[in-house]
């Protein structure tokens, strides 16, 4: 009985510490990873592994806390860009970066043309747009799916099939000046970091 009421009072001291910094960390999280749902995720991972800590050897628990979410909201924050580089390589700006040498450079802008190409012929616009904003620019469901203005549900299955249908789409004729404009525009987007002239493109071929 006083082992359980031991125990219950050292949730209770845990939880009070967490709920104490709790604001703290979800500013830190968000600042580094500009979205409010990954920063709760992440003031949420927290929370679960400070549960699991041996709290008996923890000097400066406030400090463990708020390192865990930097910690945190950085390896989230560079898968994001692993799978922004994945899908277009680089989707944040070679050309810019000067430690690359011109071959590399050269590579990686091929690279990025070549699967420009293939989403302008194998995606249909509603695909291109869930793939693109997804994969490279990392949309949260939720945004993408007000963007598409379709369910959550059905947001999922749209980027899942474009996924496939970039390795296995039937190809269309695509102009060179619609797929040029395409790769400057979302070259910029990923440069500047501001998405503004991809989506109104993006939302044109919605249209029609």
């Amino acid at each position: 009985m006083n082992a359980e009421m031991s125990e219950q009072g050292w949730d209770e001291e845990a939880l009070a510490i967490f709920v104490s910094v709790r604001s703290r960390l979800m500013a830190i999280a968000y600042r580094i990873l500009a979205s409010t749902s990954e920063a709760e995720d992440v003031v949420q991972e927290v929370w679960l592994r400070w549960q699991k800590t041996d709290r008996t050897v923890v000097v400066e628990p406030q400090a463990l806390l708020v390192t865990m979410a930097v910690r945190l909201a950085l390896n989230v924050k560079q898968s994001a860009r692993r799978r922004h580089e994945t899908f277009m390589t680089p989707a944040v700006p070679v050309a810019t970066d000067a430690s690359d040498d011109p071959a590399s450079l050269a590579e990686r802008s091929e690279a990025v043309e070549q699967a420009v190409q293939i989403i302008m012929e194998r995606l249909t616009p509603r695909e291109r747009a869930a793939l693109v904003l997804r994969e490279a620019f990392d949309y949260p469901y939720g945004q993408l799916a007000d963007f598409l203005h379709l369910g959550a549900a059905n947001t999922r299955q749209l980027v899942s099939r474009a996924r496939r249908r970039t390795g296995t789409g039937h190809r269309t004729t695509v102009s060179a000046a619609a797929s040029q404009h395409f790769l400057e525009t979302f070259l910029h987007a990923s440069r500047a970091g501001d998405v503004t002239d991809l989506e109104e493109l993006l939302a044109a071929d919605l249209a029609g």
